[in-house]
């Protein structure tokens, strides 16, 4: 009888999962916030402190994604995965496309803010000062910031479109090398 357990494939370290995870959990909360705050009528109480919340959230995944891509640099990741070489190739690029446009976005979207004369309150904790309004340089990087919107967008769908398709179609245990290893004893297995 065929075994239908998917193969064990060597996991991340749990540092890179809980990074990965962390990362995804902020990507989830910056969206919404944006489009809350940006919703919002200009005079809304609340529109400059979603406002300051998305700008915190967006510099914590900066520092978050700096974080891993330095943990990658020493702490190598496990082995890829057999694929075809196409599909491989894809997944390799779109990741490290997910890091740049995750360091870009913050990047771009705390320079809109500071050269529009903006101080940025991160998380009301400490101010990160902004520069002289400059309106031309500020429209440059909302453009920049706009862009990279609709890159997040496709980035984290081709990303999960390719997790998608490891659970359901090839259902080879890709995902587990990004989840706490489980004790079967625990899920009923023995």
């Amino acid at each position: 009888m065929p075994s239908t357990v998917a193969p064990a494939f060597p996991r991340y370290t749990r540092t890179a999962q809980a990074l990965h995870w962390l990362t995804s959990v902020l990507v989830l909360a910056v969206l919404p916030l944006a489009w809350v705050a940006t919703s919002l009528a200009r005079d809304e109480a609340a529109k400059p402190v979603l406002f300051q919340f998305h700008k915190s959230v967006g510099l914590t995944i900066f520092a978050l994604v700096v974080a891993r891509i330095l943990w990658r640099a020493f702490n190598p990741p496990p082995p890829e995965v057999s694929e075809p070489a196409g599909l491989a190739r894809v997944a390799r690029i779109s990741h490290w496309l997910l890091y740049a446009v995750f360091l870009l976005m913050p990047v771009s979207g705390y320079l809109l803010s500071a050269f529009n004369g903006n101080t940025t309150q991160y998380f009301y904790l400490f101010p990160i000062p902004g520069f002289e309004k400059n309106e031309a340089v500020r429209d440059v990087f909302r453009s920049a910031h706009l862009a990279g919107q609709w890159a997040v967008y496709a980035l984290v769908l081709l990303h999960i479109a390719g997790t998608a398709w490891h659970v359901a179609i090839r259902r080879d245990g890709v995902l587990d090398r990004m989840l706490p290893e489980q004790d079967p004893r625990r899920l009923g297995r023995r």
